[in-house]
This record gives structure tokens, C-alpha cells and sequence, in this order.
């Protein structure tokens, strides 16, 4: 059963040695998302499984251990998915994004598998992928790693479109709402053309929290460099 969730962006600009010069524009981002695995870490889960999408479609398991890195971006550094090192598949990027937070807040509490999420997977199986995952363990929580739009100005890396910002509030109040029914309904189509690249993890989430009974709280809501960061919490 689904105990906790956290819901955090994916840039990889969340890290300061990718980030360089402009780390500092994303350090609240980046509180707030400490403030959030803290909520995780309280729940005292049995599993931690950590969503993000991903560049393959379908679904893609990653067991513990598994490595992520950033030298895509220009830095030579690698992350862990947990303790323990397995396999020979790299973490996508935004699962590399979640365990440089986990390893950052010195994650320790529970053990992790990562799920690398296709963008075109369409709103019912995510949701029944949530099914799934909240029936691994008694107690298990989510770090659901994902950006809303990235449309919001007319350097956005999608353009400005005028639909963003009215997507970009819905996502937030339902995220910050626990609102299931809203965010099963966030349209696919729209926000593929928005490059919200959390619309199919958050689905996932929503299916894991059918009878949970959880209340969210949305910490954090800004548009540097014209996309979308929110970090939310269910407890």
C-alpha cells in the first residue's frame, strides 16, 4: 500500500556541477525537494520506488544498485540508485536526477527500484502500473521524478504556447491536492505537445494512491528558463 510519495522535477540542471555557473537559480527548487524525501523518509516505507520517464517507450525495471551518470551533460560524475552496484543498464536521466537527490539527502531507510516510464504510455496502463506498485510491499512510497510544461516563454525549450501556463495550474493543484480524478484525466496528447515530461509518472502515481487516503501539500511552483518545476508531497 502507497504510505508517502514525493513528486520532484527531473532537469538535470538540479545539479549543481551541471548546473556550474547557474546552480544557484534552482536552490529553492532544490530545498524543497529535501523537504520532500523528507516526508518519504518519515513514512518509514518497506520499498522506495522511484518513477521517471524515460527516452524508450513501455516500461523499464531498474533494480538497486543501478547507475545513472552525467557525463551527457558535461560532467564527469555517476550516481547510484541505492547501495550496491547491478546490471549493466544506465539509469535514464530523470532516474539519475532522483538518485543524486536520494544519495544528497543520504537515503538509507528502505530498499530501491527505479521505473523508467515511456512517454507515449497512455493514462490507463500508468495507472495500472500505480496498481502494481502499491502492492509490492505493505508499506511502500514513490519518488515520482517529472517536469509539467515546458512551453512558458519564448525561450522555453518548446516555445511559448498559451496553453501551458492553464496546464501548467491545473497539474499543480491536483498535485498539491492529491487530486487523483484531475490527474488520471491530464490530457496525453496536450501534454506530449507541451514536453510535460511528468504526465505519465504522475498517472502512475495516481494509481498507486486509489484508497490510500492521502492529503498533498504542493511545496514548491516556479518556470525558470521558461518550464515548469513542481515539487509536491502525499502523506
Amino acid at each position: 500500500m502507497l504510505v508517502a510519495a514525493a513528486v520532484c522535477p527531473c532537469p538535470p540542471l538540479l545539479v549543481p556541477e551541471v548546473a556550474a555557473g547557474a546552480a544557484p537559480e534552482l536552490d529553492v527548487a532544490r530545498a524543497a525537494c529535501a523537504d520532500a524525501l523528507g516526508v518519504l523518509a518519515a513514512a518509514r516505507p518497506d520499498l522506495l520506488v522511484v518513477v521517471g520517464p524515460a527516452e524508450k517507450p513501455g516500461r523499464g525495471v531498474f533494480p538497486q544498485g543501478s547507475r545513472g551518470s552525467f557525463r551527457g551533460f558535461g560532467v564527469d560524475a555517476d550516481v547510484w540508485l541505492g547501495s550496491g552496484e547491478a546490471g549493466e543498464r544506465e539509469l535514464p536521466a530523470s532516474l539519475a536526477v532522483g538518485a543524486w537527490l536520494l544519495e544528497r539527502t543520504g537515503w538509507a531507510d528502505a530498499p530501491i527500484e527505479g521505473l523508467g516510464v515511456g512517454e507515449p504510455l497512455e493514462a490507463e496502463r500508468c495507472v495500472r502500473t500505480g496498481r502494481e506498485i502499491a502492492g509490492r510491499a505493505p508499506r511502500v512510497a514513490m519518488l515520482v521524478m517529472g517536469d509539467a510544461s515546458a512551453c512558458r516563454t519564448l525561450k522555453a525549450p518548446g516555445y511559448l504556447d498559451e496553453r501551458a501556463a492553464p496546464f501548467d495550474a491545473e497539474a499543480a493543484r491536483a498535485l498539491g491536492t492529491a487530486d487523483l480524478a484531475a490527474i488520471k484525466a491530464l490530457d496525453a496528447d496536450l501534454a506530449y505537445q507541451l514536453k510535460a515530461s511528468g504526465r505519465a509518472p504522475w498517472q502512475v502515481l495516481a494509481g498507486a494512491a486509489e484508497d490510500a487516503g492521502l492529503a498533498g501539500a504542493l511545496l514548491h511552483d516556479d518556470a525558470p528558463y521558461g518550464v515548469c518545476y513542481l515539487v509536491a508531497t502525499w502523506s
